[in-house]
Parts: structure tokens; C-alpha cells; sequence
């Protein structure tokens, strides 16, 4: 890994956990508006994001998450396995607006593992837990796309790194 792919995943690490740390109260519960989930969409213009995002999220989780344990195993596999099937199908997607609606219904169908953490952490019934995250997560990556494209037409994520 070159110099700048390191520092760029860093800065990208600490962006996710300031914006996690700025809006913690929802970002940890069933009904959870984690905004910088909007941060995964950047595995679409390059996957070399994949570092900082999953570094970002572990120490999120690490540091702020009132059930830590679970969440470094869940929450960080939800984000490593998720990213990955991004970035596998995206070989075969040509279209950036295409890669982000497929990384947001990608991410939504994945919150089952958040449901299944939040099942055994709380006892909270997977279903409606699956649904209620799904929706947070699904809003998110959906107002976060446009946000994405438009900060890429200013500063280009697929050579910034």
C-alpha cells in the first residue's frame, strides 16, 4: 500500500468515527440513522476504500458502542462482508449510479447480522429490528448517493487515493 492510499484510508477512518462520535445516540440503537454509512458508497468509484471504511467502523464500534463486543463482531463483519459484495459485483456494473443503488440495497439486505446482534444483545425480535435497520441503513446510502456523486464531481474518489 503506497503513502497516499494509507493516508487517504486514515483520514477516511477518522472522518467515519468523528461523524459516528458527533451523532452517537442514533447511531447504536434498532433504529439507527448511522450517517457515515454513507462513506461505503466510495468502494464504487475505488475499492482501496475498503481499509478506511472497515477501520473507521471497528474503531466506531470500538469506542463508542455501548455493546462493543458484539458490535466489533457483528457490526464490522456486516461492513467487511457488504463492501466485498460491492466490489465484486461492481466488476461486472459499469455505471457509478448503478454501483451506488446496488451498494444500497447491498447494505440494507446485510443489516440481518445487525438484527441478529441487536437479537442477542437486547432480546430485541429480529424481524421488526431487521426492518427498522434496514430502513435506517436504506435511507442513509440512498440520500448519501447523490451526496456522494456530487462531492465526487469536485475532488474525483476514484484517483484521490
Amino acid at each position: 500500500m503506497n503513502i497516499k492510499t494509507l493516508v487517504a484510508n486514515g483520514l477516511l477512518a477518522a472522518l467515519y468515527i468523528a461523524i459516528t462520535m458527533l451523532i452517537q445516540p442514533i447511531s447504536f440503537t434498532n433504529i439507527q440513522l448511522r450517517i457515515p454509512e454513507m462513506l461505503n458508497h466510495l468502494v464504487v468509484f475505488n475499492k482501496k476504500y475498503i481499509y478506511g471504511i472497515v477501520l473507521g467502523v471497528f474503531l466506531a464500534n470500538l469506542f463508542f458502542s455501548p455493546i462493543a463486543p458484539y458490535d466489533l463482531t457483528f457490526g464490522v463483519g456486516q461492513s467487511i462482508l457488504s463492501l466485498l459484495i460491492t466490489i465484486m459485483i461492481s466488476k461486472y456494473i459499469k455505471g457509478v449510479r448503478l454501483r451506488m443503488i446496488m451498494n444500497t440495497a447491498v447494505f440494507t439486505v446485510t443489516m440481518f447480522l445487525i438484527a441478529i446482534e441487536l437479537h442477542l444483545a437486547y432480546h430485541l425480535p429480529f424481524f421488526f429490528t431487521w426492518l427498522t435497520t434496514a430502513i435506517g441503513e436504506c435511507i442513509v446510502m440512498a440520500v448519501g448517493a447523490p451526496i456522494m456523486s456530487i462531492i465526487d464531481k469536485r475532488i474525483h474518489f476514484k484517483t484521490l487515493i
